[in-house]
């Protein structure tokens, strides 16, 4: 015969007078979390009680029941009610509906509080995007859905973005194929067919993660902080119509502009209309470029322009400024540190004294029609404007004066006036004919470390030379050190010239270079350095001289510094195997940078280089990024990105490889000089010259 199964019996349901329940002390719930009391009373006036309070009879000391309940399960919701009846929103006698556990029940109240808190479980981020979702299209809007469950509107927009994911990814990460930070990622895009061509590849890779995904979707497209998008404006973009992807779920630094042709030719249009606006103050020519080669203006001469002087209005708002900030200074000397908002006043005031301070220039009508300028964007996107350049074939052809008291050897200072400009490409990016660089991925390569290319050392060394020259024109003591170590060298081991002194300071030009070494710290504290002394020159070779003579021994050590630090050559070079340098030259030569870098503690790393995908890890072999990687960052850094292809591992290397101080061996230094045994870069050279000019190119 048959085992009847028992049958189970649910408890009671029935509607209890607020007044006669009370909160059970059996309630597990102690530690406040999720939605407030308030908000959770507020969601109750709005759409009534949801769910029933789980209540059982209060006994008195006979066992008998008094007419009370307690309630173990449920407490916030009782808490919430009774603050709408202290806010006489809610009578004391209303019926609240109840679920009542009979009286020796043998489940405990703490059982029931435990199981209502544990057993439930929160809503799929899916569903709650296709509830939005709903709500949306029956008339709702953004506002008042957040409203109405306590949210703010961004974490309403953040949902309602995953309505661009393809159907088919939704699917799938239903399913629990992807997790959710994956699945926010692709709402960067409203490509369906790029979303699921992204997963496709991604699903096959070991790295999964959403920052790969993000990258993929928005590699052919530009950041919003690129200086062209800064130029031109995103309001321009847009009206033009362009289209910008934006990430809602993480910092996306204004977006990615998804249309590169728009934004070229808008920045080309501005740039253009700008140079017609310069052409327009009367200069002979104008060239126009996003961005010009390093050294685009050391082939010409540069005529000088006079400060265009302070107006009284903009001297009296000089001095009101100048004398706001002495007063808040003093107010604040005492104090560690300013308020907020004062640091925040003290730098406008900075902003606006500077404004005021760097003066434009105004040229002679009858210069400007023998000269031009060159317009281009720097990196910042501001319009960048190289006034005042005389082409040499536009120079005066009838021969200078020449003062026979004090010009007798014929060089005149004047004329090299616009050599001046070492490093006047302040912005310049590399993208010049012969500078730009594309990474060359090669398809198949052979296991082991190849030597580096040429071009790239060349590269890498050109960056090393800059970083040298400011090194040494801020080490007066190392920079006569190294000269006078140059002369000694060429005076008894070699034959002196004729003239009393020869040695000069001969220029190495740079013409080879990453695109990110105009705007290093080294190229920026160059020239803030040439600035500076151009500023103080006199304006002739007589004035100089006295000029020189006339400065402190601390100033002379300075300009003597910063003038030979534009002979440091630590390039590479290939050399023809019969040309009139040997290729042994050159390997004498970077050994002897080595022991100067040694020297003065030349750290590449603080100077601003890191590897990138441009300057060097889309440049070099799989062999050589692996092994990078390794020695920042170590064996698991590398199997996370060794099976992916040389493209992806580059970027992926470059990630890696941000903040961990790693250089190629082409750019690293010594310890010290004891640790190395290599001879000194030779900058100072004899012969030629008539005369030492500290600025003669």
């Amino acid at each position: 015969m048959a085992t009847a199964i028992p049958k189970i019996s649910l408890s009671s349901s029935r509607d209890i007078p607020f007044n006669r329940l009370v909160l059970s002390q059996s309630n597990v719930r102690r530690v406040k979390s999720g939605l407030s009391i308030e908000e959770l009373a507020r969601d109750i006036e709005r759409r009534g009680l949801l769910q029933s309070l789980n209540v059982r009879p209060v006994l008195d000391g006979e066992g008998a029941e008094t007419g009370t309940y307690e309630v173990p399960a449920g407490g916030r919701r009782f808490r919430a009610l009774e603050l709408l009846v202290k806010q006489k929103k809610l009578a004391k006698t209303a019926p609240v509906p109840c679920v009542v556990r009979e009286a020796g029940s043998a489940i405990l109240a703490e059982d029931d509080s435990l199981a209502e808190n544990v057993q439930r479980v929160a809503l799929h981020p899916l569903d709650q995007f296709r509830a939005f979702r709903d709500m949306l299209e029956k008339g709702m809007s953004e506002e008042e859905i957040a409203a109405a469950f306590f949210v703010t509107a961004a974490v309403v927009k953040q949902r309602l973005r995953l309505m661009t994911v393809s159907d088919s990814l939704l699917e799938i990460y239903e399913q629990d194929g992807m997790r959710l930070e994956q699945l926010m990622a692709f709402s960067i895009s409203d490509d369906h067919a790029r979303q699921e061509q992204v997963w496709e590849i991604v699903a096959q890779s070991h790295n999964r993660e959403p920052y790969v995904i993000r990258r993929m979707l928005t590699e052919k497209t530009v950041r919003a902080s690129d200086a062209r998008a800064r130029f031109v404006g995103l309001e321009a973009y847009i009206v033009a119509g362009g289209h910008v992807m934006r990430d809602l779920f993480e910092a996306d630094d204004g977006g990615w502009l998804q249309d590169p042709a728009i934004l070229d030719r808008l920045v080309m249009e501005k740039l253009h209309t700008a140079a017609e606006d310069i052409r327009a103050e009367g200069w002979k020519w104008v060239e126009t470029a996003l961005s010009f080669p390093w050294g685009h203006t050391r082939q010409f001469v540069e005529i000088d322009g006079t400060e265009v002087p302070l107006t009284d209005e903009e001297t009296a708002r000089l001095e009101a400024l100048r004398a706001e900030q002495e007063t808040i200074e003093a107010e604040y000397a005492q104090a560690d540190e300013y308020p907020d908002e004062v640091d925040a006043r003290l730098g406008g005031i900075e902003q606006a004294i500077l404004v005021l301070e760097e003066r434009p220039l105004a040229f002679d009508p009858a210069d400007m029609t023998r000269a031009g300028a060159f317009v281009s964007l720097a990196s910042d996107g501001i319009l960048q404007v190289e006034r005042g350049f005389v082409l040499p074939e536009d120079m005066p052809t009838e021969p200078e004066e020449v003062d026979d008291a004090g010009g007798a050897d014929g060089y005149d200072y004047a004329a090299y006036d616009g050599q001046d400009e070492r490093l006047a490409d302040d912005g310049d990016d590399g993208g010049g004919e012969g500078n730009s660089i594309s990474p060359d991925f090669e398809p198949e390569e052979e296991d082991g470390i190849k030597p580096l290319p040429d071009r790239l050392l060349t590269e890498l060394t050109a960056w090393r030379t800059l970083a040298l020259r400011d090194a040494v024109a801020s080490n007066p003591h190392i920079a006569l050190t190294e000269f006078l170590h140059t002369l000694v060298r060429d005076v008894y081991w070699q034959t002196p010239g004729a003239d009393c002194l020869e040695a000069y300071v001969r220029e190495i030009p740079l013409p080879v270079h990453s695109p990110d070494m105009p705007g290093s710290l080294p190229a920026h504290a160059l020239r803030q350095r040439n600035e500076g002394w151009k500023h103080d020159l006199p304006e002739n070779e007589d004035a100089l001289w006295r000029w020189i003579d006339g400065l402190d021994d601390a100033s002379r050590m300075a300009l003597l510094a910063y003038c030979l630090s534009f002979g440091v050559n630590a390039l590479y070079e290939r050399m023809p195997a019969y040309g009139a340098v040997s290729q042994r030259s050159v390997t004498e030569r970077l050994k002897r940078a080595d022991r100067l870098a040694s020297a003065l503690c030349l750290d590449l790393v603080e100077a601003g280089w890191q590897p990138t995908v441009e300057n060097y890890l889309g440049r070099v072999t799989k062999a050589r990024i692996l092994q990078a990687v390794r020695e920042a960052r170590g064996d698991e850094a590398v199997e996370r990105i060794a099976h992916l292809k040389k493209p992806d591992m580059a970027r992926e290397a470059e990630r890696l490889l941000d903040g961990s101080g790693w250089l190629p061996e082409a750019l690293r230094t010594a310890g010290s000089v004891e640790q190395t045994s290599v001879e000194t870069v030779t900058y100072a050279v004899y012969g030629g010259g008539s005369g030492f000019s500290p600025f003669e190119g």
